[in-house]
């Protein structure tokens, strides 16, 4: 088991649940003060330790984790991305995560779930392409493994 600051560090003092800055300052008691979230519920998780809010953290065990997309981005019938990440955790490919009306809506979708993935599940590295299709642009998530 890690302490505190080892997993603030390597998460960049940033809560994997609501991609929120933690501060380091904060009670351990405060709603937005640190805490290790253990994910004891995701056996496979490849990092098994993670830091998280203790509001977040205290939310999650109640209800699934639901990482919400930004208000900013314009995207029609977006994937749940924990599901998204388990998947390609577990299989490696690719998968359509958003549909968008222009392709700057499309490209700033990808280029928000790439940075946000690299936090989300730093042992995935993950690439998006933007594909036309049926008159509107398709965001693709893709691993290295196939």
């Amino acid at each position: 088991m890690s302490s505190l600051e080892e997993v603030a560090k390597r998460d960049g003092w940033r809560c994997w649940v609501c991609d929120e800055p933690v501060d380091a300052g904060m009670s351990v008691n405060d709603p937005r003060g640190p805490s290790v979230d253990s994910r004891t519920a995701d056996r496979k998780a490849k990092v098994a330790e993670r830091l998280a809010h203790r509001a977040c953290n205290t939310r999650k065990g109640a209800v699934k984790v639901v990482i919400a997309w930004p208000d900013r981005l314009n995207v029609v019938e977006p994937a749940p991305l924990i599901t998204v990440a388990e998947r390609l955790e577990r299989k490696g490919g690719r998968e359509l995560v958003a549909r968008c009306p222009s392709r700057k809506d499309a490209e700033a979708a990808a280029e928000w779930l790439v940075d946000r993935f690299a936090r989300l599940v730093p042992t995935l590295p993950v690439t998006a392409s933007v594909d036309a299709g049926g008159g509107q642009f398709l965001v693709t998530l893709a691993t290295g493994r196939r």
